[in-house]
């Protein structure tokens, strides 16, 4: 069975990070996502509000440097929930759980957001050091150019496989 959703949209409100009784952190947050297409009624697209969960080191990540109004990319799996409200009725709820959490702007887009601050959720300017493993900030690929070289630089090599070294 197949399971796995990818989303993109702005946190409503800023990330709520919790830990368990035994210590592990959980970081509870919503994103609008907006639908691919207009409503026939007001002619203007619908915006969904989606529960999102990040448990352990990715929910560390996202309480550090997201707030509300950061663009998000959340990819994960949909989860719906059994519970009973304080009325004793039966309820069902739906969240994503997050396998991995992406900046959704790059920090030049900062200027440009709608809540202040920059793209990293904080007002400071300072760039956080690369997140491996939490699947969200990674550095930009570095450019290289290869060297000019002409036919001269390179050396023939014979077809006996008894020089190469492995």
């Amino acid at each position: 069975m197949l399971n796995h959703i990818v989303i993109m949209g702005r946190l409503t409100r800023d990330p709520e990070l919790r830990r368990t009784g035994s210590g592990i952190a959980v970081t509870s947050f919503t994103l609008a996502v907006d639908r691919d297409y207009n409503s026939k009624e007001s002619g203007e697209r619908e915006t969904d509000f989606i529960d999102c969960v990040a448990w352990r080191s990715t929910g560390e990540f996202v309480s550090k440097y997201f707030a509300k109004g950061r663009m998000a990319v959340v990819s994960g799996r949909l989860q719906i929930r059994s519970w009973t409200d304080k009325d004793g009725n039966k309820r069902r709820s739906a969240e994503v759980v997050a396998d991995n959490v992406y900046f959704g702007e790059s920090k030049r887009d900062e200027s440009s957001a709608p809540y202040g601050g920059n793209a990293y959720g904080s007002a400071s300017g300072i760039t956080p050091p690369p997140a491996p493993g939490y699947g969200g900030y990674s550095a930009p690929a570095p450019t290289y150019s290869a060297p000019s070289q002409s036919a001269s630089d390179f050396a023939m090599l014979d077809d006996n496989d008894a020089q190469l070294p492995f």
